[in-house]
């Protein structure tokens, strides 16, 4: 891969994530700064003050050159005006690319500037590099981390990751040529989520050679990650995975928690396994290419998080979302997952929101109803129940339906699906006990309460 060169405001936060990302994609990393302070055996406010900006600006060019043409480090920090110098842009423009940190609030920055012990002779002059920073097109708006992976959001950031031993899926593959020499290619949809795609991933794993030291990128929907993931998960006992979704859905929903598998004709991801990615990259710029029916099928999730964040999002839905709206919306999900990442102490279970009644109605249409009208119908039915529980008030059925109707998406169940189917294919559901299914029932914003209900006697659905 080439080099990745981490640049943004002072205290923004570049060595840190390098340190991560180089982690996550198991290279080395360099700072910048670091290496000019062991070559000169002084810190940088020492070398400004003893020979003064100048001296330091070619002391910094010539170590980035060594970096940039003789080092193996595959992931760099900058320093905050490494890149002021047209020439350190160009070279590094040439040898790699650059991800530009958006800038923290002023507070942030600045408090951060105070507590460190580096101290950064030009750390004050962040703001008035705004437009300078802005210059630059790959850009990250949001690093954080759940269940062991490492998640990136940002804009145009996922061509430094089109390469190794990628598994892409077969829509992405013909709308994105920079992808090239795949060792699998998975078909698109829901039918395809089988264990015979499973037998054909191994099958690719082993012609190209693929052993325990091997990592995985998948690229694509929620249904390419799930399977990706999985045989990641099994083969060799487990290899190392990284993934970088391609639908909003996928972004908001299938990127992070770390559950794979694939269905069986009676149940959907009846197989699984707990294999987070160690890597997962959100590029916005996917969304360009979607239609506005499946950036529908996201925002059923996104409303799904917002039910329980008690966070409604304070943007028009019938819109793109950005990336920190993206981010601050799965930062809801990530929080419940670092929680209860394997649920054992039934927090992770209220993810399950809308889902009970969503697959069986997905069962029930033979995947024909998309899995953003399943949740969105699912989240109403489910709703329908709390107030027949006297958990909700009846109101809030109807307010659900308009946020739902909102964003595109579908709200109504179909005619033909009677109690009875419907409690026939839940009966197949993961989070069944005998006759008994424990349900996540959305009561209100920000309250969602597990329920076990015996779904054999008359009524009580």
């Amino acid at each position: 891969m080439d080099k990745i060169y981490i640049y943004g405001a002072p205290a923004s936060g570049k060595t840190t994530l390098g340190k991560k990302m180089a982690k996550a994609l198991g290279e080395k990393f360099i700072d910048l700064d670091e290496m000019i302070i062991a070559k000169e055996g002084r810190f940088i406010d020492k070398i400004f003050a003893d020979d003064g900006e100048g001296y330091f600006r070619k002391l910094e060019s010539s170590v980035l050159e060594e970096i940039a043409i003789r080092s193996d480090a595959k992931v760099v920090a900058l320093g905050g005006g490494t890149l002021l110098d047209k020439a350190n842009r160009m070279l590094c423009e040439k040898t790699g690319r650059i991800f530009v940190l958006d800038v923290p609030e002023k507070d942030i920055l600045r408090k951060r500037i105070e507590n460190d012990t580096t101290k950064r002779p030009l750390g004050e002059k962040s703001v008035e590099r705004l437009l300078h920073y802005a210059s630059f097109e790959n850009r990250l708006h949001s690093c954080f981390e759940v269940a062991n992976s490492l998640v990136l959001v940002g804009t145009k950031i996922k061509d430094s990751f089109l390469n190794g031993n990628i598994v892409v899926d077969a829509t992405v593959k013909k709308l994105y040529p920079l992808i090239k020499n795949a060792l699998s290619v998975v078909p698109s949809g829901e039918e395809h989520k089988n264990a015979n795609t499973i037998s054909s991933l191994y099958k690719a794993f082993s012609e190209a050679g693929i052993d325990r030291h091997s990592v995985v990128t998948a690229i694509g929907g929620g249904v390419t990650l799930d399977l990706v993931g999985f045989a990641a998960a099994t083969w060799m006992r487990g290899i190392s995975w990284i993934n970088i979704p391609t639908t909003l859905l996928s972004m908001v929903d299938a990127s992070i928690g770390g559950k794979t598998g694939y269905d069986l004709e009676c149940g959907k991801n009846l197989v699984g396994a707990f294999h987070p990615p160690k890597l997962v990259v959100i590029d916005t710029e996917f969304l360009s290419t979607l239609s506005p029916a499946l950036l529908a099928q996201g925002r059923a999730e996104m409303i799904k998080h917002e039910i329980l964040g008690a966070k409604k999002m304070d943007i028009a839905l019938n819109r793109m979302p950005s990336a920190l709206e993206i981010s601050g919306n799965i930062k809801i999900k990530a929080d419940i997952v670092n929680e209860d990442f394997k649920e054992t102490l039934n927090k992770r279970l209220l993810l399950n929101l809308g889902h009970t009644v969503g697959h069986a109605i997905e069962k029930l249409s033979s995947y024909t109803i998309s899995h953003g009208d399943a949740v969105a119908i699912g989240c109403v039915e489910e709703a329908r129940i709390a107030v027949r529980k006297s958990l909700a008030s009846k109101d809030w059925v109807n307010e659900l339906i308009s946020r739902f109707r909102e964003a595109g998406l579908n709200t109504s169940l179909p005619k033909d699906f009677t109690i009875e189917k419907l409690k026939m294919a839940m009966r197949s559901d993961k989070k069944h006990n005998g006759n008994t299914v424990r349900f996540a029932l959305p009561c209100g914003w920000g309250d969602v309460k597990s329920l076990d209900i015996d779904i054999s006697k008359e009524g009580d659905l």
